[in-house]
């Protein structure tokens, strides 16, 4: 009797409350599908605070014993510094670790209504071949832990990645193309980025995705990068024409170009390789001063490979374009010292092909040959794909695609560099070796057949 008096009365209430629920309804507010969520504004996502983020290494000098790290805050920030250590697996490396102060910029704002500083330590004397610790910070507010490796101070077999435009929709789409590039080959020791990072060089937010997409990469592998016309794009009105205002401050790359084009053109030695960066905007900046200081970079050049990144193609992908002004200054001394392969972008398609050097019909699966051109695309916004501004210019395209975000690994052991490029869910889909002789002569083995 007592249990069907409990069971009685447990229902009455069961019922009362689902009434009183009912009626509250009205007054609730609920989220419908006819009151779609409300997106966070950019100024809100983005804004700096006293924490670090957007954290990254470049080098600046020797890969070997040397490592550059960038970071950024608000500007309230007064103690900027970062420890640093020699990787062990117990976390008795703490005790060990060094600090080190940060030099800051001057306070950056771009389209949105905050301002923040970007902070950049060096770190110097290091070891070659060996894995390091370090965090970022002001002395309470720390970042993580990172760990990076220095390159080998000698000529040793390595392997890097190379991706062409990121520019839109950067955190939607560009981030499965670097996180799955690395994923797929964790053994890459830099990436290589060949302009238009983002589609306007001052929104905050898009750097803002960049560095999102990217994530905790950046603060573990070095990258290398070189600006595209749309570093140079501005949004905000009246804003002074020029490269973007957070390139130099946000990245820390060589300063052994030509006077007043430091970190946008530069070179950097790894492991046999010498790395080159040109700034190929030509509405903004001068080729010839680049030209002369090219010209002796190659000539006294003691590393066995060479390979050259700027953004607007010596042959071009789209039908409208041509970048004469780029090709009839630069390809001459890239043929006269025989480059190995010249990494673009711009195009917002894939290219990969070679001065012609065979004649008409031959079907040689190999070819002995000078340079290989590459222009390759990891965004969105694709455009129309064409070979006419190849052939017009004596050149020929030996593997291409359209409407494709593709990355690069490029891998270099003795005398045998290996290119391979990936679409974007780990598909090969060109690739090619060069082989070359203790005299330089190269000969170039395609991994597949052409399309």
């Amino acid at each position: 009797m007592e249990v069907k008096k409990l069971m009685g009365c447990f229902k009455a209430r069961t019922v009362l409350l689902m009434f009183l629920l009912v009626a509250a309804l009205p007054c609730m507010n609920i989220v419908s599908a006819n009151q779609p969520a409300a997106k966070v504004p950019d100024a809100d996502m983005y804004k700096p605070t006293p924490v670090p983020d957007r954290i990254i290494l470049n080098w600046n000098d020797d890969p070997a014993t040397t490592q550059a790290v960038t970071w950024r805050t608000d500007t309230s920030v007064l103690t900027p510094q970062a420890q640093i250590a020699v990787a062990e697996d117990a976390t008795v490396f703490k005790d060990k670790a060094i600090s080190v102060m940060a030099s800051s910029s001057s306070e950056v704002q771009g389209n949105q209504p905050y301002t923040a500083q970007f902070h950049t330590v060096k770190f110097e004397n290091l070891l070659p071949k060996t894995k390091y610790l370090y965090r970022v910070g002001d002395g309470a507010n720390w970042s993580e832990w990172f760990e990076f490796a220095t390159a080998s101070d000698k000529a040793e077999p390595f392997a890097f990645l190379y991706l062409g435009d990121a520019q839109h929709d950067l955190l939607e789409h560009w981030s499965r193309v670097i996180r799955k590039a690395y994923s797929n080959h964790p053994e890459a020791k830099f990436i290589l980025h060949a302009g238009d990072l983002v589609d306007r060089g001052d929104a905050d937010e898009q750097w803002g995705e960049w560095f999102k997409a990217g994530g905790w990469l950046n603060g573990m592998v070095p990258s290398i990068m070189t600006p595209g016309n749309h570093e140079y794009e501005k949004i905000v009105p009246g804003a002074k024409k020029g490269l973007s205002q957070y390139w130099r401050p946000q990245f820390a790359l060589p300063e052994n170009g030509p006077a007043g084009l430091e970190e946008t053109v530069y070179y950097t030695d790894h492991q046999g390789m010498r790395i080159i960066s040109l700034n190929t905007n030509t509405k903004f900046v001068k080729l010839d001063a680049q030209v002369a200081w090219l010209e002796q970079v190659l000539a006294n050049n003691p590393n066995q490979w060479t390979v050259m990144t700027f953004h607007h193609p010596i042959f071009a992908n789209s039908p409208d374009r041509d970048n004469a002004e780029v090709r009839e200054k630069l390809l001459p001394l890239i043929e006269k010292y025989n480059v190995d392969l010249v990494l673009q972008g711009h195009d917002h398609s894939y290219a990969r092909g070679q001065i012609s050097s065979l004649p008409a019909g031959t079907n040689d699966k190999s070819s002995k040959s000078g340079t290989v051109f590459v222009v390759s695309f990891a965004g969105t916004h694709m455009k129309e794909l064409s070979d006419k501004n190849w052939k017009d210019n004596g050149a020929q395209v030996d593997h291409s695609i359209a409407n494709t975000q593709l990355y690069q690994l490029i891998r270099v052991d003795g005398d045998v560099m290996k290119y391979e490029s990936y679409t974007a869910t780990g598909s090969l889909f060109d690739g090619f070796e060069i082989h070359k002789t203790p005299s330089r002569e190269k000969q170039i083995l395609p991994l597949l057949s052409s399309p």
